[in-house]
């Protein structure tokens, strides 16, 4: 896979992010609920489209999963050697809230690993973006490109763990060692959580509750271009169109592997849905 399709995926985020701070200054949006009790706007609906029909026209011969649009069956996608994986709106709840803190994500998985990915926040200007090989940048709201590398560790720090702006603080510290200091950042979404962790402000991140694999593709490449990794809750991988169903288990989002995570996070047991 070439450059050429990372440039496609920041081109098309960059898109349905202008439609989505558009619809979000303006407030002119109806909210849904799905069947999983989840929130979806029309805003969700609207870049769903947009990202779709930019992907099916610039690359028609590349399949697309999205939150959004209908699933293939597995017997279909395991035909896939590659595959965009979208999330047209992640935090959706903060998107409601209005915190600002939402994005685009779009990733390329080949071979059932992604190989791009692209996190844009229309509302705070950002452009996260990484693709396997070619390390991982950030694009600001002057457009200065910045080469990311997730926070050293010296052995003897504070660790710094993005959390929920709504979700119970012990929902993450009950899988948490005392004898470890921690500084809690509060930031909405999932991905821009992962940003993060790949810009060096936050260590890591636990995920309880559902996920799919779209919340975690783009962040994947991106952490682990920036040195972190993304991983289930008992430190195994994830996978990414492998089963019927692309729910993700609980998982952990980490940055520098020297740190003890084995000893940070107590492994809990996830469920994995099939």
């Amino acid at each position: 896979m070439t450059s050429e399709l990372l440039q496609i995926a920041i081109n098309t985020a960059l898109k349905a992010g202008e439609k989505v701070l558009e619809i979000y200054q303006q407030g002119d949006f109806r909210q849904y609920q799905k069947d999983d009790l989840s929130p979806v706007t029309s805003a969700d609906l609207t870049a769903n489209q947009v990202i779709m029909d930019e992907l099916t026209r610039l690359t028609p011969d590349i399949p697309v999963v999205s939150e959004e649009s209908e699933l293939a069956s597995l017997s279909e996608r395991s035909r896939w050697q590659h595959y965009w994986l979208l999330d047209p709106i992640d935090g959706t709840g903060e998107f409601i809230a209005g915190s600002g803190d939402f994005a685009v994500n779009i990733a390329l998985v080949v071979d059932g690993w992604p190989n791009l990915g692209v996190i844009h926040a229309p509302f705070h200007q950002t452009i996260h973006y990484a693709q396997k090989g070619k390390g991982c940048f950030k694009r600001d709201i002057q457009g200065q490109e910045t080469l990311l590398k997730v926070a050293g560790y010296d052995g003897n720090r504070t660790l710094n763990i993005a959390v929920s702006r709504r979700q119970a603080l012990t929902n993450v510290t009950q899988y948490l060692d005392p004898q470890f200091n921690y500084h809690h950042i509060a930031y909405g979404s999932c991905s821009l959580k992962s940003c993060l962790i790949a810009e060096g402000i936050a260590d890591f991140y636990i995920r309880t509750g559902p996920t799919g694999e779209w919340d975690t593709g783009a962040s994947q490449i991106i952490l682990e271009e920036a040195g972190g990794t993304i991983l289930d809750s008992e430190f195994k991988p994830l996978s990414y169109n492998k089963r019927e169903s692309v729910m993700n288990p609980d998982f952990i989002a980490l940055g520098n592997q020297d740190i003890p995570w084995h000893k940070v996070i107590k492994s809990f047991r996830c469920e994995r849905h099939f």
